[in-house]
């Protein structure tokens, strides 16, 4: 196989069969006649070509920034558990054998509920096309991934959070170096209180990104299949890439 049908295999199975990439395999031998190579060397072929996702990636996010003239953005993340049956319950946790550290153990506020895995930040555009990831273990908090993360937005660009993303510093830091503008919805304590017009433009675009949460999660199987870490995340990544297309 050259490397090009190894991507589209990659990225078919992520769009249409849930990651799944044998039947995404047999979809492409009978229907355009690929010829495949075993299970294990596309494993390491998809692992080898890993960097070319993401300058693949980086390619849409470009796109996507261009096509956004009014440099409207909104930051945030979702849990992706690699087991717990039933969802919010740690039945399986001490059996899961992908991964073995509490740092995974996180909790999910919206839905009041424990998970085991991984945190995805993603920064979209105003009309939900994915610009930027960062993927973290289930118990880093948002604020610690979003100070990590190499934040790259055209200047004058403004991007709406919720309050876990509450940095005065680094709001401050952004809007003098790097021209970007922070507007994090304020809890009632804050120290730099919103008024109600302010309250409620964030809110409003603070739910763009809860569509592009759907369209993404709705690419994950029942349950993610990975036998290494770095398997798991590469389908993350994948996931993500599928939905970016989609989007375009």
């Amino acid at each position: 196989m050259y490397d090009a049908q190894v991507v589209v295999l990659a990225i078919l199975a992520a769009r249409y069969f849930h990651g799944n990439f044998v039947s995404a395999g047999l979809y492409l031998r009978d229907h355009h006649g690929v010829k495949l190579i075993d299970k294990s060397g596309l494993n390491r072929r998809l692992h080898g070509l890993e960097s070319h996702f993401t300058c693949l990636f980086g390619v849409l996010s470009h796109v996507f920034k261009e096509l956004n003239t009014n440099n409207i953005y909104v930051i945030d993340s979702f849990p992706v558990a690699v087991c717990g049956s039933p969802p919010g319950h740690n039945i399986r946790i001490n059996r899961c054998k992908l991964l073995r550290n509490d740092v995974y153990r996180g909790y999910n506020s919206s839905k009041r509920e424990y998970f085991y895995g991984f945190k995805l930040q993603v920064v979209v555009s105003q009309d939900g096309s994915p610009v930027g990831y960062y993927i973290t273990a289930g118990s880093i908090a948002d604020i610690t991934a979003f100070q990590a993360m190499n934040l790259d937005l055209p200047p004058q660009s403004t991007l709406y959070a919720d309050s876990a993303y509450t940095d005065y510093e680094l709001e401050d830091f952004y809007a003098q170096c790097e021209d970007i503008y922070l507007k994090v919805t304020r809890k009632n304590n804050s120290k730099r209180p919103d008024e109600r017009c302010q309250a409620f433009l964030k809110e409003h675009y603070r739910k763009t990104i809860e569509h592009t949460f759907n369209g993404i999660t709705n690419l994950f199987p029942r349950s993610i299949h990975a036998v290494t870490i770095k398997g798991f995340i590469l389908k993350l990544v994948l996931f993500l890439f599928a939905y970016a297309i989609e989007k375009l």
